[in-house]
């Protein structure tokens, strides 16, 4: 993958505290590169356990994972690009290497910005994977694993997602796999004959909507939880059960699609070795069909990897509206690397007025204590011009260090603090300098250079 904008052209974007620099690096592994098995294989069990992983790496102050049917996507801010990219070098376990994107700090957060809008999803514009990065943030916020440049880039990805699909038309039409399924079920012959859905999760409650309620043909929704499954079934009138018996449903049934949470195939070859001719659509990831059963003659079994037909033509469809939401992206991606400047150049300025205080109160205590005989009224007026001036004084550089950040002036920035340059022998400059975050230029040293966007370290 190629490298991002050079560190003299890249604007820079980290944040950091007194003791830490904040840069955020990523990995992912999605349908645009990966197929089922390499999904499989990159998925873990529990997404809050990976994130203490993660967490409990060396460098590591932030994490979050966002993993859904078509992707595997792990997040970590630590101390350089080089810490956050020996974090994440594990992402994806035995998949090869090039099936995994690694992402830099302006890329993934451009990226976050791009899944939760629904633009890198098989589906374009779907409106599952909204919900399935604010459970993302949900999991991290819960773990104590967000910090300010997690925790705004997430928000900022909701924001965007929740605006692309009020302000544009990305999601009209097949808005989920669940909808890409009966489409191509109603492609394949129909659903005139007994349907089964088989799981009763988040995908099957988009399989049960796009179905809608059925004149012509029988549903029938089974899960391993049967109140799940009438819960579902109700909303469409249709029949429900649980997975008691399930051989003699499927030997029943015309069309199949199933999604479930289990870890392995729920159907096997020999539940639809005497099945008759049925469509099994297998939306599951892992897979709810054993891989064996595709070899049967009278079965025919589309997956996920199978739907891309039925997405692509969709992109062709919506590219219009694509084209509204990626601007929305890049607007409000302006608007998420603004708002990481003035944080920026707020703290600075904090260092800069606590460096002041500190010095005004230390020369405003000498000063009082020669004026004798003064009552408390005057001396109320004296603390008065002290304060008036050194509001007065900082106003201008004030205003300087705010627009210096918001032009990746970095040069002005270091300058103003080293106005404080303790080698005067002033021990007040030096308590300044000390109180000043040495991390907010990518971790460099005070009159080193920055960490940006593409930058290697």
């Amino acid at each position: 993958m190629s490298r991002g904008p050079t560190e003299a052209s890249a604007p820079s974007t980290t944040l950091g505290d007194a003791s830490r620099p904040l840069v955020l690096s990523g990995a992912r592994i999605t349908h645009e590169r990966a197929d089922l098995d390499h999904l499989e294989a990159a998925t873990t069990d529990d997404t809050a356990d990976r994130i203490a992983e993660l967490l409990a790496r060396d460098g590591v102050t932030e994490a979050a994972v966002l993993q859904t049917c078509n992707r595997v996507e792990e997040y970590v801010v630590a101390e350089t690009a080089a810490r956050g990219r020996e974090a994440l070098a594990d992402v994806g376990g035995t998949v090869p290497g090039d099936v995994v994107v690694r992402m830099e700090h302006g890329e993934s957060l451009r990226h976050l910005l791009r899944v939760a809008a629904g633009l890198d999803s098989q589906v374009l514009g779907e409106d599952q994977i909204l919900g399935q990065v604010r459970e993302t943030y949900r999991t991290a916020k819960d773990a104590g694993a967000l910090g300010p440049v997690l925790e705004d880039g997430l928000l900022k990805a909701i924001h965007v997602g929740e605006r692309a699909r009020s302000e544009t038309a990305i999601n009209e039409g097949i808005v989920s796999l669940g909808s890409a399924a009966v489409d191509l079920v109603e492609r394949e012959g129909g659903l005139a004959g007994r349907t089964l859905v088989i799981g009763a999760g988040e995908v099957a409650e988009t399989v049960i909507a796009a179905i809608g309620p059925q004149e012509d043909g029988e549903l029938c929704v089974l899960n391993r939880s049967p109140e799940r499954a009438a819960a579902l079934a109700a909303e469409v009138g249709a029949g429900w059960g649980g997975l008691d018996g399930l051989s003699d449903q499927l030997r029943a049934a015309d069309v199949v699609i199933v999604s479930t949470g289990s870890a392995s195939p729920v159907i096997g070859r020999g539940s639809l070795a005497n099945a008759g001719e049925t469509l099994v659509v297998d939306l599951g990831q892992p897979r709810d069909v054993a891989p064996d059963a595709d070899a049967l003659e009278n079965v025919a079994i589309y997956d996920l990897d199978d739907l891309r037909t039925v997405t692509r033509r969709t992109h062709e469809e919506r590219r219009e509206a694509a084209a509204a939401v990626e601007a929305i992206v890049e607007e409000e991606y302006h608007h998420l690397i603004e708002s990481y400047k003035r944080k920026r150049a707020d703290a600075v300025i904090r260092g800069m007025y606590r460096g002041a205080d500190r010095i005004k109160e230390r020369e405003l205590s000498r000063a009082l204590s020669k004026l004798d005989g003064l009552d408390a009224d005057q001396r109320d007026v004296v603390r008065g011009l002290a304060d008036a001036m050194v509001s007065r004084l900082l106003a201008a550089p004030t205003k300087s260090l705010r627009d210096a950040a918001a032009d990746d002036d970095v040069e002005t920035m270091l300058a103003a603090i080293e106005l404080f340059d303790p080698g005067d022998g002033d021990e007040a400059a030096a308590e300044f300098l000390a109180d000043l975050p040495d991390g907010l230029f990518g971790g460099a040293p005070t009159g080193g250079s920055t960490v940006s966007e593409g930058s290697e370290d």
